[in-house]
């Protein structure tokens, strides 16, 4: 008898890393993310942006002394997911249009134009998670 197995037409891929929530660990989430994603063979950009911008956002805003940052990606079907979470669950992001002059503010405002769409997700107290999705297009042949 010929019994065939059905196999997933999904892949699944993941990645998770623990930072330190200083501006190194931020750096450092933008680095490691834009490896993954080299590896993984997918587009680099905005991926890496929407990245930096969360980690950077833990480091400022989610930074508890003692307790790190979670980035996390993962690739279901045509779809990246990035989460960062924090200790600062009482600390909810606010998208918020700055001023003209302000120097600062606008990490959200680049997060909500590059992704498909983005939220919050409460965790265990103390946490919080800030994820954001991008639809994924093969790359270029060439590139």
């Amino acid at each position: 008898m010929n019994q065939e197995t059905a196999e997933p037409t999904t892949s699944v891929r993941n990645f998770s890393v623990q930072l330190s929530p200083t501006p190194r660990g931020a750096r450092l989430a933008r680095l490691l993310a834009t490896e993954q994603l080299r590896s993984w063979g997918l587009p680099l950009d905005p991926a890496r942006h929407v990245v930096a911008e969360l980690a950077a956002n833990a480091a400022a805003h989610g930074r508890v002394p003692g307790r790190d940052f979670r980035l996390i990606l993962y690739v279901v079907g045509d779809t990246l997911r990035v989460e960062v979470t924090d200790t600062r669950g009482e600390r909810l992001p606010e998208l918020r249009t700055p001023g003209p002059d302000a120097e600062s503010g606008r990490g959200l405002l680049l997060v909500e134009a590059l992704a498909h769409r983005w939220g919050v997700t409460e965790g265990r107290p103390p946490s919080k998670t800030v994820w954001a999705e991008l639809r994924l297009t093969p790359p270029e042949p060439g590139l």
